[in-house]
């Protein structure tokens, strides 16, 4: 009788320290003593044994560790129909008999592998390696089989993690491949029309002055694309690598939305299109001005590029989910076709066309707005039917609203704060005890809101207010003053610095309180 054994050099494939390789070794020599049951092998978590009665290739005894494995006792995986069979998954059960037949052969091999996937009493899924040994008779027939099973339920889901990461970093390096295509074309694409109208422009001194001209206006204008087309594109690459900081602080949706329509005017109203904003004067963004302002004018453009004559941008946003805010630039323009919507974002896939009157874009400018939104947390979709329209929405985070506190009394300024809390929980109060502490605050978080005392130490109302007005030079910021030394002179100084109002103390803290409700209305 021949028996081939589960050798050290067969089980290094699957244990590779010594100590538990020895151990292991060590088990399997005895599981071929008489009366051997393997207990041993609850040393190893993830590894059972498996032996056949004597006499019987249908009939198997299992070390007491398969339990921890698969959730069976050997006596109750037996007494299924299928016996152990009856665990093997349904992808794998005809895969599986077909590979156990042909070890099992006469003439077959006397060591083999099998790898499965199995379910456990409580119906999850395991992953399965096993090692099997046969002995067989002087004629080749099979008389004894001993194995065993490791769990690799661990090692093949990193294993799969691994893959979805290489198949991710595939994907993200054919993209690049294809963007890296796409840009070097379109470096290029313009300089041959340039250089060629240079060129009769220089040796053809004689040329008309309408053709001069034309040809002066398309060089012009190429080159204000391709420029637009490499600041969009460095934008974008500093932004992926980090090179450009975001800085986030507190702003006026409102004012930096106004601020960008007023850079897009002369576009809109070359073509007799209305820009409206409706945006709440109360809405505030942790956001990079300058970045969002990015967005913003991008999309304007886009909007104002894509519309006929005499139609209308809509720009308003409104609170999103908690934290978030939605800003929407919706047109009336020609749309998108359906069969490029999925290009737009994608850095492998360009899609770019004239304008209503001609107008050309550089390409990138979606994908700018796209990655700077995601720098700032949030998502960009958008809805556009050809013919109809198209409306951009994304989403940034919302900075909570601020009521400052200036108070040298530090009594009355608790029993303030306390009770603004209370009936206006949706702010945040910021205390200060005189003006200087109260610029610095301001500065570093502008409020919604500030209410300040006229009679303080250091600096009074007056000056407070006026360097605030210096940074705040359209009177976003409501000012609320309390004093009980108001002249006339104060009063009009107060009003020409746009205060909201003026309140003689003394004064309850629910009067105060009704008061600010009324600014915020």
């Amino acid at each position: 009788m021949k028996n081939s054994g589960l050798s050290k050099d067969v089980l290094k494939e699957f244990v590779k320290d010594e100590e538990s390789l020895e151990k292991l070794s060590k088990l399997i020599e005895s599981s071929n003593a008489p009366n051997s049951n393997a207990n041993g092998f609850q040393e190893f978590e993830d590894v059972f044994w498996c032996k056949s009665e004597p006499g019987s290739l249908t009939k198997f005894n299992y070390s007491s560790s398969i339990t921890d494995i698969t959730g069976y006792t050997g006596d109750e995986i037996n007494a299924l129909p299928g016996k152990f069979f009856s665990l093997i998954h349904e992808d794998d059960i005809d895969r599986i008999r077909i590979e156990f037949s042909e070890i099992l052969a006469d003439r077959g091999p006397t060591k083999g592998k099998l790898s499965y996937k199995l379910f456990t009493k409580d119906e999850n899924i395991v992953w399965i390696n096993e090692i099997i040994s046969i002995t067989r008779s002087s004629d080749g027939k099979a008389q004894e089989l001993i194995s065993v099973a490791f769990n690799i339920s661990e090692i093949f889901k990193k294993f799969s993690e691994l893959e979805s990461v290489f198949q991710k970093t595939k994907n993200v390096l054919s993209a690049k491949d294809n963007f890296i295509s796409i840009i070097s074309h379109d470096l290029r694409a313009p300089f041959t029309s340039l250089l060629g109208f240079s060129e009769i422009l220089i040796n053809e001194p004689g040329l008309p002055v309408n053709e001069r001209i034309e040809y002066l206006e398309y060089i012009h204008d190429a080159s204000f694309n391709q420029l637009q087309f490499i600041n969009h594109l460095l934008d974008w690459s500093r932004l992926q690598t980090g090179k450009i900081k975001v800085e986030l602080k507190r702003l006026h949706l409102k004012e930096v939305v106004s601020n960008c329509v007023s850079s897009q005017l002369h576009s809109a109203i070359r073509k007799s299109i209305d820009i409206k904003v409706g945006i709440p004067d109360s809405i505030y963004v942790k956001a990079d001005e300058r970045l969002i302002g990015e967005c913003v004018i991008n999309l304007l453009n886009n909007s104002t590029k894509f519309s006929e004559e005499y139609k209308t941008v809509h720009v308003s946003a409104q609170k999103f989910k908690e934290g978030m805010v939605e800003i929407v630039v919706k047109d009336e323009g020609i749309g998108i076709p359906e069969e490029n919507q999925s290009k737009l974002f994608r850095i492998d896939q360009k899609y770019t066309t004239k304008g209503t009157k001609g107008e050309k874009g550089s390409g990138m400018g979606l994908n700018l707005v796209h990655e700077i939104v995601a720098q700032h947390n949030g998502v960009i979709w958008f809805y556009s039917k050809p013919g109809e329209g198209s409306e951009f929405h994304f989403t940034i985070p919302e900075a909570k609203n601020v009521i400052v506190l200036v108070e040298d009394d530090n009594e009355l300024r608790t029993l303030f704060k306390r009770t603004l809390q209370k009936n206006i929980s949706e702010y945040e109060i910021i205390e200060a005890d005189n003006g200087y502490e109260a610029m610095s605050l301001i500065l570093a978080n502008p409020p919604s809101v500030i209410i300040t005392d006229h009679d303080m130490p250091l600096m009074l109302g007056t000056q407070l207010v006026e360097a605030i007005r210096k940074k705040d030079k359209k009177n976003i910021v409501q000012i609320i003053v309390i004093s009980a030394k108001f002249t006339d002179e104060i009063i009009e100084k107060y009003n020409r610095l746009g205060v909201q109002k003026l309140v003689r103390k003394p004064c309850s803290p629910d009067a105060l309180t009704q008061i600010v409700k009324e600014v915020l209305s």
